[in-house]
């Protein structure tokens, strides 16, 4: 039975109690167990290459802002020209998930990016304009542009605009970044969400290995 029809069925018997004058707190909805899959997330050295493949500017800048600010599509896609705070390397996002605004740090790499970008498209409101430039990039568009630059790497892992959301929480926590400061980075309402990168990143503690190299090392 699906967690819908699990709702429709308690509501229903909670209607039918309160109707026959029972307790209708009697009736719970039960704990079903969801699966707790950790996150994909790339190296440094696949994320290099990630960065280097696309041949346009417009689309190395793009998976540059979604991996070094750790950005959603649709805050990518929402951000306007004058969201870049570029005396502060700061960018604006607003509206984010929960109707959330922050601002994130783009560092002087992506700041430099981003500025040969702008001189060069010449965007008209938009950070990233759609083909038609009322319009913003479309989601499509985005995911196109990973998947492809995907592709032209060697990397075997499954790879979406998501990932490179991962990828940036998970590097900045083994980079020695506080766990609070991710979750706001990242614009987390609660900091359970963000916990699941300590479960994914090498900080703090020593770099997993096989037991079986430890049987048969070489003794000094």
């Amino acid at each position: 039975m699906l967690e819908a029809d699990f709702k429709l069925t308690v509501y229903g018997l909670r209607f039918l109690f309160r109707t026959e004058g029972l307790d209708d707190q009697a009736i719970k909805l039960p704990s079903i167990r969801r699966d707790k899959k950790l996150p994909v997330v790339l190296s440094p050295e696949e994320m290099k290459a990630l960065l280097k493949v696309p041949t346009l500017l417009k689309h190395r800048v793009l998976i540059g802002l979604l991996y070094g600010c750790g950005l959603r599509c649709h805050e990518l896609r929402a951000l306007l020209i004058k969201d870049v705070d570029f005396d502060r390397n700061m960018i604006h996002v607003r509206q984010g998930k929960g109707r959330k605004d922050r601002y994130v740090p783009i560092g002087t790499n992506l700041s430099r990016g981003l500025k040969k970008y702008l001189d060069a498209e010449q965007p008209s409101r938009w950070l990233f304009n759609g083909k038609d430039h009322r319009e913003p990039f479309s989601p499509r568009g985005v995911q196109w542009v990973v998947r492809e630059a995907t592709k032209r790497t060697k990397i075997q892992k499954h790879v979406s605009v998501h990932t490179l959301r991962h990828t940036y929480a998970t590097h900045l926590l083994e980079q020695g970044l506080d766990i609070v400061s991710i979750k706001e980075l990242l614009g987390h309402a609660h900091i359970e969400t963000t916990l699941v990168y300590l479960h994914v990143a090498k900080a703090g503690r020593q770099a997993p290995f096989s037991p079986l190299d430890k049987l048969y090392e070489e003794k000094a």
